[in-house]
């Protein structure tokens, strides 16, 4: 990995652009895809605690989890990669799994515990990528490992949701979803590590002077 200019690369959360350049635009098809998933953070939290339409939470929750490679995919396409869509698609990717950790902990659909860990986890590449701008480096590259963390959580969601909305598939949808959350949380903190590991060995050859590997 070479350096490079902070905010080059990208996070985990985004589904990569297979090496197309991304250029300046801002009004493209994948761009209004990233616009339209973010306005449904705000409806999901709304619709799960204020009138507690937990159907309606579930739907908007399974359409922003689903669509999650929809606006990489559309700009790969479509050839309209974009700085600014590298930096929505991510973000809209960790504000449905933290608007869905608060809100589903103030309904007590998961454990403080399982917020806490993946709240640290956040924390923890959150310190890497300051260390990594102060030496010059954008954030790590996609890796598959969490890329595939991202999926599993935004699949959970809505399933753990649906066991609590509906009483007949609490049994069922419950051990799926619980199933795709603790591996994603296993996931999610084995991507952190592989990118903590990274950030120390770019760190380690900026300070020696090398190229890092």
């Amino acid at each position: 990995m070479s350096r490079r200019p902070a905010g080059a690369g990208h996070s985990e959360a985004s589904g990569g652009t297979d090496g197309a350049v991304a250029g300046d635009r801002v009004l493209t098809l994948p761009n209004l895809i990233s616009f339209v998933r973010l306005l449904g953070v705000p409806l999901f939290l709304y619709l799960l605690l204020v009138p507690h339409a937990d159907v309606a939470a579930v739907v908007v929750l399974a359409i922003g989890g689903t669509t999650d490679w929809v606006d990489g995919w559309v700009a790969r396409r479509l050839r309209q990669v974009s700085r600014l869509g590298e930096l929505l698609d991510p973000l809209a990717d960790r504000l449905y799994i933290l608007a869905t950790l608060i809100a589903f902990t103030v309904r007590d659909v998961v454990p403080w515990q399982f917020t806490a860990a993946l709240l640290a986890r956040e924390l923890l590449l959150l310190g890497s990528l300051a260390v990594l701008r102060r030496y010059g480096y954008g954030p790590p590259p996609v890796h598959y490992v969490g890329k595939t963390a991202t999926f599993l959580l935004l699949a959970a969601f809505p399933t753990l949701l649906l066991a609590t909305a509906v009483s007949g598939a609490a049994t069922v949808a419950g051990a799926i979803g619980w199933g795709l959350a603790w591996w994603g949380l296993v996931l999610y903190w084995v991507a952190g590590a592989m990118y903590v590991i990274q950030a120390v060995r770019l760190v380690r050859a900026a300070r020696g002077g090398g190229a890092p590997a």
